[in-house]
């Protein structure tokens, strides 16, 4: 975060966000602000409302109450919610991204690497094959793919392959807000670490805001500024990252520290 763009106020801001299914409660009253290059963890154990919070923020479910509210290219603050389907396709295919627990989710699978990221920069407006391809190239080595499996389907590559090609297609637009769902789920601890380290220098080169949901405390800490812990539904505790884990207040957020100290 620079100070310009602390002039310019939140990239996006959240307000009182609600999700009830039927008598359940999936998240409540939960209400932030991300700033221009800010990293934000959603925190806590299953069942605890945060993947709940990212698809409502996503746009896969819809809040029962409560404001999304984003900055435009322009400056604009708009209602997430109020924009038309065509406004809301463009958003997903530019300035924001999402990648998911299980990079299958994410990619398409019948088409090669190559094609994966560049259809992303076709969604854009980019039409001239060789550019493209070129682009794609460039993105692979990016993320640590041996640009010579440009033309290999997805299915011939390892799980942690998978996760960094679905993070080269939703990088190559530049989006400037990028949604993680357990991005590291599943992975070997070596993967894990790998792809730890490849995320955090690609957010910081890139100044990409990013909301990362995970129930492992040690990516949270690695790769976050701040974050939300949430239980049943609700925010018990927000704050730095490292003041949370260093110093957690609420009872919640102690256990959690602590259940990971001990193991």
């Amino acid at each position: 975060m620079v100070e310009g763009d602390m002039k310019h106020g939140p990239l996006l801001r959240v307000n009182r966000l609600t999700k009830f299914y039927g008598a359940r409660t999936g998240c409540r009253d939960v209400s932030f602000e991300l700033w221009p290059g800010e990293v934000l963890a959603i925190v806590g154990e299953s069942g605890s409302g945060k993947t709940t919070l990212l698809s409502c923020l996503w746009g896969d479910l819809m809040p029962t109450a409560g404001s999304i509210e984003y900055r435009m290219r322009d400056g604009r603050m708009r209602d997430v919610m109020r924009l038309s389907e065509a406004e809301r396709r463009l958003l997903m295919r530019t300035d924001w991204g999402f990648v998911r627990q299980n990079p299958a989710d994410g990619l398409r699978m019948n088409v090669s690497a190559g094609a994966n990221v560049g259809e992303r920069l076709m969604a854009v407006g980019a039409r001239h094959y060789g550019n493209i391809r070129s682009e794609a190239s460039d993105w692979l080595g990016r993320v640590e793919i041996a640009t010579d499996r440009i033309d290999d389907m997805p299915r011939q590559f390892s799980g942690g392959m998978r996760q960094r090609l679905q993070i080269a297609r939703n990088l190559v637009t530049g989006p400037r807000l990028v949604f993680m769902d357990e991005p590291t789920g599943g992975l070997d601890v070596s993967v894990q670490a790998r792809l730890l380290d490849l995320l955090r220098g690609l957010v910081a080169d890139l100044s990409i805001a990013v909301v990362i949901v995970t129930h492992d405390l040690a990516v949270a800490r690695l790769l976050s500024h701040r974050m939300l812990v949430m239980r049943g539904g609700v925010v018990v505790e927000e704050g730095l990252t490292d003041q949370v884990l260093d110093d957690p207040q609420a009872e919640y957020s102690q256990l959690l520290v602590s259940s990971i100290l001990q193991a």
